[in-house]
């Protein structure tokens, strides 16, 4: 070959191109199937550059959950241990008091986190259990965090009021496909939590909902799930994805584990589906490993609870999530993103 060969010889193109899979209309379970049974590799690559599309800066938002309300619930979720109705030594307590959520809210800002999200243990709240939750809202948003409660079904009147108190989310998960729900709760209906998600939209808070894997589900619950969240219109703002902890005393304790790659596989399919939603890592995370963390960030997971709490879960502490994305090269969010939609 000469030298004019050489250098008309076009260069080759090493990296494969990205066909869009993204529907005319909404996503059909179908569709959403067909990319969680894609090759693992052409399935991480595909939601891999739908991440870089959309957070270029690559980084990793740190929330933080503290239960203010913890235990005595009346709803039979299959996997709460916060349920009235199982023994799983989960005592009944009181809504915190208001010093007692700064002093924790202090502590995870102190700590990196931007987000801060309360849980209580209530099928739906009442009006004086709300008009101190916006009290509790007002408090932790004058730290300069963003706020996030998660207390069980609302009334249109109810996501108002947060939302006067300054509260940004609201989460709601849908826990599971419309078809396996029954299989898990029937204390409520999968209408009552769509009609809260609605209501919080009303108001003009923003939406974090998401579900749970690995409670005993079939493959095409997990594309039901995220074609239910993906086709919300808009998709929520926030998407956790939950691996079932197996709580003694729960009905899903002795449920099989699922395979931590079918979790990646449920985070990058997330990703692609809602490109611009921050995707979370929750409830599971500690027994993912390092290993299978480092592979959801890949898939496009941007988003942790952070700190020594979840509920009443154990999560990894804080030095522990400093040295892991530390080793992966990753940065935590410095700044929140108010007016945006964990």
């Amino acid at each position: 070959m000469g030298a004019n060969d050489m250098m008309a010889t076009k260069p080759v193109n090493l990296r494969r191109p990205v066909t869009p899979t993204a529907p005319a209309g909404p996503w059909s379970v179908e569709a959403v199937q067909a990319l969680l049974d894609k090759p693992l590799n052409d399935l991480l690559f595909e939601a891999q550059t739908v991440h870089r599309a959309h957070f270029p800066e690559g980084d990793i938002e740190l929330a933080t959950l503290l239960s203010v309300k913890t235990g005595g619930c009346p709803e039979n979720c299959g996997y709460c241990p916060q349920s009235s109705e199982f023994d799983t030594g989960v005592k009944a307590q009181k809504l915190m008091e208001v010093d007692e959520v700064v002093r924790a809210a202090q502590a995870a800002k102190d700590a990196g986190a931007t987000r801060f999200c309360m849980g209580a243990a209530w099928r739906a709240p009442k009006d004086r259990d709300v008009e101190k939750v916006a009290v509790l809202v007002e408090a932790v948003k004058g730290l300069g965090l963003q706020t996030c409660a998660t207390l069980g079904m609302l009334e249109p009147q109810h996501a108002v009021q947060l939302k006067a108190a300054g509260l940004d989310y609201y989460n709601h998960n849908l826990d599971t496909a419309p078809e396996y729900y029954g299989d898990i709760v029937d204390t409520r209906t999968y209408q009552d939590r769509l009609d809260t998600l609605s209501y919080v939209r009303s108001a003009g808070i923003s939406v974090c909902c998401g579900g749970i894997v690995g409670m005993g589900e079939a493959p095409v619950h997990r594309a039901g799930l995220i074609a239910q969240l993906a086709n919300l219109d808009p998709y929520p703002e926030s998407v956790p994805i939950n691996s079932l902890v197996r709580v003694p005393g729960t009905p899903l304790a002795d449920s099989e584990p699922i395979d931590p790659l079918d979790f990646v596989r449920v985070i990058a399919v997330a990703r692609i589906t809602m490109p611009k939603a921050r995707v979370r890592l929750s409830a599971g995370r500690q027994q993912l490993g390092d290993a299978v963390q480092a592979l959801c960030f890949l898939a496009g997971a941007n988003s942790i609870f952070y700190g020594d709490k979840l509920l009443v879960t154990g999560n990894p502490d804080v030095e522990a999530d400093v040295q892991l994305l530390r080793k992966l090269g990753l940065k935590a969010r410095q700044t929140t993103e108010q007016g945006a939609c964990a």
